[in-house]
Parts: structure tokens; sequence; C-alpha cells
């Protein structure tokens, strides 16, 4: 055997004496797996949240979720908007929502008497209503009462809408004031041509010239750029109260009351402001 030749089987002797006399253990450390906390693809586990909220809080739960996620790392929101009486009977069919705002006090009650609460509903904002028209106000609606007048084309939400039962109310407490003709609820409900499926679709009937009047929430007003407000007399206006409700069978329970809290707290009533929402009784 030449010299080269022994040298070279030294070599390979000495490389399996080394790797012989090291463990398992050392041997796994020497060679780190994927899934080490040096492999930059592992990322800290994210809460992903489900919002149910009322379609007049479409705009809000925008600012909400940016703010909220800037100051909860880890948490993500997904929001889906619509009638309260859409989104809670979707929560009775099963829906996986996380956490449902509402535009009522009622159907978030309707949830924890049904056993699909996980706890006590919460009051977080206030609103109130307005009559809106097109920015060119075609009918020439100057005030509250010339909704009665005959030919005026009011579009409306759903019955079971919440906005309906308040402006049930406004238009109920109108046709009491002095000023206002025996027949007004009458006139007014003779003059609805069309139902919606929610207050941001009555909104938008105005906006499109569909419609002559309608009437919505305040904040709703505010957002448009298509339409335009007509005041409602004070004594004849109503505060609506918004609730919210953690789902029973969320899968992430203590971070929804967290969410919930925290809007319904002082931070999340500054957010609310801006867009017009008042503070919970």
């Amino acid at each position: 055997m030449n010299r080269r030749l022994v040298s070279l089987v030294g070599a390979i002797l000495a490389v399996l004496i080394i790797a012989a006399s090291c463990s398992p253990d050392e041997r796994r450390t020497a060679a780190p797996s994927p899934t080490s906390a040096t492999d930059p693809s592992r990322s800290p586990t994210t809460v992903e949240l489900t919002v149910y909220g009322a379609a007049s809080l479409r705009d809000a739960l925008g600012a909400i979720m940016t703010a909220y996620e800037a100051r909860a790392p880890g948490i993500t929101l997904t929001i889906a908007t619509d009638s309260s009486a859409t989104l809670r009977a979707q929560i009775e069919q099963g829906a996986p929502a996380d956490l449902f705002l509402s535009a009522d006090q009622g159907s978030p009650q309707t949830l924890v008497e049904a056993g699909l609460a996980d706890g006590d509903a919460v009051d977080f904002a206030t609103n109130a209503l307005t009559i809106v028209v097109p920015s060119g106000n075609p009918a020439g609606i100057a005030g509250a009462e010339d909704l009665a007048t005959p030919g005026v084309k009011i579009v409306a939400a759903g019955d079971d809408v919440p906005i309906s039962g308040y402006a049930r109310d406004v238009v109920a407490r109108l046709a009491a004031l002095d000023g206002f003709p025996a027949d007004f609820a009458a006139a007014y409900a003779a003059n609805v041509v069309s139902r919606e499926e929610n207050v941001r679709a009555v909104l938008a009937k105005v906006e499109l010239g569909e419609a002559d009047a309608a009437i919505v929430y305040v904040t709703d007003a505010r957002s448009s750029e298509l339409a335009r407000a007509i005041a409602i007399p004070p004594q004849a206006n109503v505060a609506p109260v918004y609730a919210g409700v953690v789902v029973k069978t969320s899968s992430h329970g203590a971070e929804a009351h967290a969410l919930l809290d925290w809007l319904a707290g002082p931070a999340g009533a500054a957010i609310l402001a801006t867009v017009g929402f008042g503070s919970p009784p």
C-alpha cells in the first residue's frame, strides 16, 4: 500500500470515530430542524376574530379594525356587515362569528336568551335619526311634514330591520306634533315605494335618485356625499342604543370579550365619535 493510500484510509477512519462518539442529541443539535427558531418562515400565532356588525357601523368598523389591530399584535379582524336582524339569524343558524355588534339591544338580547351568547350584551354606542334626500332634492322636501305629501317616493327597510322600528317610532311622534296632519302616519306609509335589506341599501336608493326621501341614521347621512340631511324635530327623534355580544360558539372568547370591552370603553367611544356615534347611556 503506498503512502498516499495509507493517509486517505487514516482520514476516513478518523471521521468514523468522531461520528460514532457523538450522541443522538448532539447530532440533532448539529443539524437544526426546519422548525427551529432560526427558521425565517415561522411567525407568531395569529388570532382571527370574525365580527358581524350592523350595516350602519360599516365606516366605523373600518377605523376600529385599524386601531385595534395596531394595539393588539397577533389579532386580525374580519368584518361582515348587514342588517342586524339578518346577522342575528345567521348566528342562530350556526354562522362562525366571534362577536356580534347590533344596531339595537333586542337582537343581542335574543341571542342571550336563546343560550347562544357568552355572557351578557354590552351597550357600546348611541345614534339618532334624520331624513335624507338626493342632493338636488327634486321633490322639494323642506321638513318632516313633507314626507306625507302625496306622490313623494319614500324608501324604507324591511320590517325586522332595526331602522324600521326606529322610523316607526319617529313617525308616530311626528304625527302627534302640532302642525302635522292627523293622518300623517298613514300618508307616510302610503308613500313607501320599496323596502330594502338594510339601512345602507336604503341610503343608496336615495343617493341614486331612485327615491325622494328616507329616514336613516345620522351617521349614514354624514357618510354620504350624494345625499342631503334634513333634521327631524328633536322632540320626535329617538336615540337608538347599539349593543354587542360574544357568540357562544366562538373559539376565541377571551379575545372577543377583550375587543368588546375596548369598544365599549373610552378608546372605542373616541373612534365611534369621529363618525357621529354617541356614548351609551
